[in-house]
């Protein structure tokens, strides 16, 4: 079985250790790294590849700024958000939006899809 991969980017330090400290020591959990600073959040990120990320939460329900860019890049990564003196927590994750639209069922109509040509007018969301 494959261990759940974990970047623990947490601020204050001592919310950071503590984080690492209480998951470190599940068996079935990796930590593949600790930031401190989160001008380097995206590079440990692409480093790592983690499947969690565990950030400090700003202001409660809504998405810290910096994980907006994240999960753009890397939607398969979800996101723990805690906040120490709220003592709170939220859990983010991006959604694939799929749609659909009938073309004409002919070589013009796949041509004219492959070329952009087909109006994108959505006839059914999931």
């Amino acid at each position: 079985m494959k261990p759940i991969r974990v970047l623990v980017a947490n601020r204050p330090r001592l919310m950071r250790e503590l984080m690492v400290a209480t998951i470190s020591e599940q068996p079935d959990i990796e930590i593949v790294g600790e930031v401190q600073d989160d001008a380097e959040l995206m590079s440990a990120v692409e480093k790592t590849r983690p499947d969690f990320l565990i950030v400090a939460l700003e202001k409660f329900n809504r998405l810290p700024q910096v994980c907006h860019s994240i999960l753009q890049s890397y939607p398969q990564m979800k996101v723990i958000a805690v906040s120490s003196d709220r003592n709170s927590s939220m859990f983010y994750w991006a959604s694939l939006k799929v749609q659909s639209n009938e073309i004409e069922a002919s070589e013009a109509g796949v041509l004219g899809a492959l070329r952009g040509k087909t109006q994108l007018t959505p006839r059914w969301q999931q």
